[in-house]
């Protein structure tokens, strides 16, 4: 077996700035995430919400099937995307929060699916949002950069 060719290395990436979600009702979508997760819209419309978190990433809730056509803007195009299915994402927050925020999904009628304690000390909670997406409240210790 031939190893593959090596490249010069690519250029650094500073860090995953989107994660998008594709959901069939943006009202019920946006009662979630502003009601339950007291996230704060940065953008809106019909097509799209988009939440700003930590301070230096988004969370892009599309109504699904809205941008299966390009978005022309004036500085230039979006190609079109689309997503279906429950898909996962990960939200970290502080491990004394962690009592709190499970405190507030039970308020709020949110079920717990899962616990995990990871092998490096981290903590996870993980629920549903009303598209069924996975959704985890994860401490540090998950991940060697996390």
């Amino acid at each position: 077996m031939t190893a593959p060719p090596q490249d010069d290395p690519p250029p650094p990436l500073a860090g995953v700035l989107e994660t998008a979600l594709y959901v069939d009702d943006m009202a019920r979508a946006r009662a979630f995430y502003e009601g339950v997760l007291g996230l704060r819209p940065m953008f809106a419309d019909a097509r799209l919400t988009a939440y700003g978190v930590g301070g230096r990433s988004a969370l892009l809730v599309f109504q699904r099937g809205a941008a299966m056509q390009a978005t022309r803007l004036p500085g230039g195009t979006i190609p079109p995307h689309d997503g279906s299915g429950p898909v996962h994402y990960a939200l970290a927050v502080a491990r004394a929060d962690l009592p709190a925020w499970e405190a507030r999904l039970a308020a709020k009628g949110i079920a717990i699916e899962g616990r995990t304690d990871w092998p490096r000390g981290g903590r996870s909670l993980y629920f549903r949002d009303p598209d069924g997406h996975l959704g985890e409240l994860a401490t540090p210790g998950i991940w060697p950069i996390y």
